[in-house]
Order: structure tokens, then sequence, then C-alpha cells
């Protein structure tokens, strides 16, 4: 690839019968753990919520994506059970009111940890233009939240350039499909980190799956 990309594993894709024993496994090879939430909501499936975060053992950063209604209300329990970034979706939030997007990721930073947004394929990043010096990170979902296993959008990799070209300097992660083919389209276009988790965890060898993320 054309830089070194971190790599993000979905532990939504994990044993959950072993998970300590999941984790330790990918962990050498990963820079980041990543937490998908899904409330049956937001998005047509459910996960897991802040209580089963409490038990994963990592020394990994954790990423925590809300793909939740109403992410305020939750916000505190996903701090204190141990993510470290917090990542909501521009959707769930109101578009007037309390509880808009910049509003919530105030309330991230007032809880002292990183901050993140996340935007589903339709939905254009001009929507972020406004809340850019808010955000550590912007996920651009490659697939429609709520299920593993789906197939990668490629015209969604235009959408890391019209950040660039926003101004946004922090960090860009992509969601949904990703593999070595369409990892290195989306590093070469200048994505900061790759999540993946089928592609990992459903591999027979995970560490030769999650290196050739870097190659």
């Amino acid at each position: 690839m054309s830089k070194k990309v971190q790599i993000a594993p979905s532990i939504l894709s994990a044993d959950f019968g072993k998970l300590t024993a999941e984790i330790a496994e990918i962990e050498p090879y990963s820079d980041r753990i990543h937490f998908d939430v899904m409330d049956g909501n937001f998005v047509p499936n459910i996960s897991f919520g802040a209580p089963i975060l409490k038990w994963v053992q990592t020394k990994l950063p954790i990423d925590v994506h809300l793909m939740i209604a109403r992410p305020w209300l939750y916000l505190e329990d996903f701090v204190k059970a141990g993510g470290d970034l917090i990542i909501i979706h521009s959707e769930a939030c109101e578009k007037s009111g309390k509880y808009t997007l910049a509003n919530v990721l105030k309330m991230i930073k007032k809880l002292g940890v990183k901050t993140g947004v996340s935007i589903k394929p339709k939905t254009p990043v001009s929507v972020l233009k406004n809340v850019l010096p808010l955000l550590d990170q912007v996920l651009i979902m490659t697939v429609e939240p709520g299920f593993g296993g789906q197939s990668f959008m490629p015209k969604m990799v235009k959408k890391i350039g019209q950040l660039k070209a926003m101004g946004f300097k922090g960090e860009i992660a992509i969601d949904g499909g990703i593999n070595a083919e369409t990892g290195k389209v989306c590093a070469d276009a200048g994505a900061d980190i790759l999540i993946a988790g089928n592609y990992i965890f459903g591999a027979k060898d995970r560490a030769k799956a999650a290196k050739s993320l870097k190659m």
C-alpha cells in the first residue's frame, strides 16, 4: 500500500464464547479494537452494550462505534466501560435543539475521550462541515450499517478526498467490506484506519489476513 495504515479488527465477528482469547490472538497484528454497538432501532440488528465492553481485555485503544438512536444517553456508560474513542452517527443526532451533532460531540469531549462521527453511504460529507474542529476521526461507511459481511461500495471512496478537501486533518477510517484488495484502494485514497471484521476473524490464518491489510 502507499502508506502504513492502522488495522482495527471489529470484534462483532469474533466468537463471544471465548472473547478474551479471540482478542489476544489478533492483538499482535492490530493497532486498535473496534467495538460495534447496534440497537435494533437505528440499525436493523442488535449486538451488545457497555456491560460487554467491560469484559474486553486489551492494551490497544478501543474505538466504540455507536450505531444507536439517542447516543447521548449512553456516552458516559461506554466511556466508563473503557472506550477511548466514541463514534456517533450524524444521522442519529437532532437537526436542532439540545442534542445536535455539535452538542453531542462536545459532550463526548467533556468526558475526556476522543470524538468520532460516522456517516452512512447516502450521507454526504458536507453534513460535517461545521463540526470538523470537534472531530478526531471520521468513519466512512462503505456498506449500510447493521450487518457484517456486506459487499464494499467503491463509490464511497471518493468521500476520503472530499473530507481532505474540506480541510479535515484528523483520522479517516473506513468500515465495510474491507479485505486486501479494497483495503489497498482505501489506503491509496488516503484512509488512515481500516476496520475489518469477517475478513480477519473469519480467516483460517488471521495473522496473514491482518498483515495483508498493511502490505
